[in-house]
């Protein structure tokens, strides 16, 4: 950690709606000037813990709190210091660029000298200078997130939480997206960011894999493909790669098998299964080479939700995530 004065602390924070636990007593902090991911497939917890954070939705237990302000008694004063992206477009689709700048600038109570040099600004840093005078609602998907993007940094604000900010554009606009979060970063922003991406995750600086409610995992990325992998993933190169994928998955312990290239990605409990993937091979006429390799983030995510599965009943291996 950066800091012993965090931008984001939660502790065993939870959300239940009825008889449903979105957000399952869930621990993390996120330090001052981070890019910090939080990682995990449709309906996981990640949406609802950003709107717990952002002073939207009231906890159902835990604590936390952002700028150092509390989540549950001091919203209003959190929504003050934050910027907030969702995940669809909410700006107004009848209204142009410069006017939903405007109009935002407005709320956040920018006066008109410094509305004008924040709006010249954002319009510079995310690319809108030849848009401004366009409906919002005729913009491709792309730049209609970097207008979102600028309007939720009109005020400067010392954190910016993304919700699956670049969830239905094209790859050209999701890399460019991530230039733009990798520079207000540098200029000491702390950016909380959703995504079910799995190469955008690697662009951050930690991850939180969160599952069903659940921290599953916490760390780099990096670190995640060592200590935080359940099991082990080999290369495997053969003739008749095809033919080789269905036997490999119906090996014993082997949890996943797919085709990368020319090449099968094996996913098994451990170095050992390995064998029982080569012996399968053989059996059915096939010689390959095989080879350890270092897991993907999707290999990872897929281990640790497969264990969690297994042991849905006795979750007290994901209580304490692996960090």
């Amino acid at each position: 950690m950066r800091g012993s004065n965090p931008a984001v602390s939660v502790r065993d924070l939870e959300r239940r709606f009825g008889g449903f636990k979105a957000v399952d007593r869930v621990s993390f902090d996120v330090s001052r000037g981070e890019i910090f991911g939080f990682l995990g497939p449709n309906g996981a917890g990640k949406s609802t813990t950003i709107r717990m954070l952002c002073g939207v939705l009231s906890p159902t237990g835990g604590s936390g709190s952002v700028a150092g302000f509390d989540i549950s008694s001091q919203p209003e004063r959190i929504k003050e210091r934050i910027g907030y992206m969702s995940q669809r477009f909410s700006l107004y689709e009848d209204l142009t660029v410069e006017e939903n700048m405007d109009f935002f600038g407005g709320i956040y109570g920018l006066d008109r000298r410094r509305k004008s040099k924040r709006k010249a600004w954002a319009a510079d840093a995310v690319g809108l200078g030849g848009v401004l005078g366009q409906q919002a609602g005729k913009l491709a998907a792309g730049v209609k997130q970097r207008l979102a993007l600028a309007c939720a940094v009109l005020h400067e604000p010392e954190i910016l939480f993304l919700d699956e900010p670049t969830s239905g554009v094209d790859p050209l606009s999701r890399r460019r997206f991530w230039d733009l979060i990798n520079d207000l970063a540098a200029g000491g922003v702390t950016v909380f960011v959703t995504t079910h991406y799995m190469d955008e995750a690697e662009y951050c600086e930690r991850l939180g894999l969160i599952y069903r409610g659940k921290l599953a995992a916490l760390g780099p990325p990096r670190d995640l493909k060592g200590p935080a992998m359940r099991g082990a993933v080999f290369e495997v190169r053969c003739e008749r790669p095809v033919e080789a994928l269905a036997h490999a998955a119906a090996a014993p312990g082997v949890r996943d098998a797919s085709m990368l290239g020319g090449a099968l990605r094996v996913l098994v409990d451990g170095g050992s299964a390995i064998g029982g993937v080569r012996d399968a091979l053989r059996r059915s006429g096939i010689e390959a080479e095989l080879a350890a390799v270092e897991p993907t983030l999707e290999e990872v995510f897929s281990s640790l939700i497969g264990a969690f599965d297994r042991d849905e009943g006795s979750l007290s291996r994901f209580d304490k995530p692996v960090s």
